[in-house]
């Protein structure tokens, strides 16, 4: 079940969004979600509440060096990236980890495609591609199923084509790496990550929106020095 949680004092209200809260067979102290609008978090994996989603921008151009693109969040250095566990294939493409990209900007995203709010960032992810591919940066998109249909492989392959998914995709079917990535009791689909040329995370969001500070995000990371 998709759920916002406002707390407040005594008072704890549940609003139900979308799909479900929890998948069968997990212990019962950890939760999956399907997350909308919670925003950027500074440590992974700190989760806040109540951010407001924006629209998908058009798309921009890395500034000039020493000048931040408009609403630049801060990119802290979170460190190196986690490894990838129990990946049991890619698709589309001929890359096979995250350290093959190293020198790129990275943007690894969790999804699942049968998973409406994952869908609704397609449209940014999509622009993104298209803004910033030729200029040094990648997605890749790890698919961590909730139900049974979406762990077919032909089914992901269908899904990819018909929602525009052009970038490579790591089969999670396990979520071994959605876990072990989402530290803690709770696991969010969708989730992003941006990675620098060196492999660190700069910059997590879980759910939907925050589209223009991803975007300056990703030209800010392409505009750092190599090794900065």
């Amino acid at each position: 079940m998709n759920a916002r949680l406002l707390s407040g004092g005594a008072l704890v209200a549940l609003v139900v969004v979308v799909g479900a809260a929890a998948v069968a067979g997990r212990p019962a102290d950890s939760v999956e979600t399907a997350a909308t609008t919670v925003p950027t978090v500074s440590t992974v994996p700190t989760v806040t509440t109540n951010a407001t989603v924006t629209t998908v921008p058009t798309g921009t151009t890395v500034p000039p060096a020493g000048e931040p693109a408009p609403d630049t969040p801060e990119l802290p250095d979170l460190g190196l990236h986690p490894p990838l566990r129990e990946i049991d294939g890619w698709l589309q493409g001929d890359v096979t980890s995250l350290e093959e990209l190293r020198g790129k900007v990275v943007a690894v995203q969790f999804w699942t495609f049968g998973c409406s709010n994952c869908r609704a960032t397609l449209p940014h992810m999509k622009e993104l591609y298209r803004t910033y591919r030729d200029q040094g940066f990648e997605i890749v998109g790890v698919h961590a199923p909730e139900f049974s249909f979406e762990e077919d492989v032909d089914n992901i392959v269908d899904a990819a084509a018909d929602l525009g998914v052009t970038w490579p995709i790591a089969l999670d079917t396990a979520k071994q790496t959605f876990h072990s990535w989402q530290e803690g009791t709770r696991a969010f689909w969708p989730r992003i990550y941006l990675l620098d040329r060196e492999g660190h995370i700069r910059y997590d969001h879980i759910g939907e929106g925050r589209y223009d500070e991803i975007d300056a995000a990703v030209a800010a990371l392409l505009a750092e020095p190599t090794g900065s």
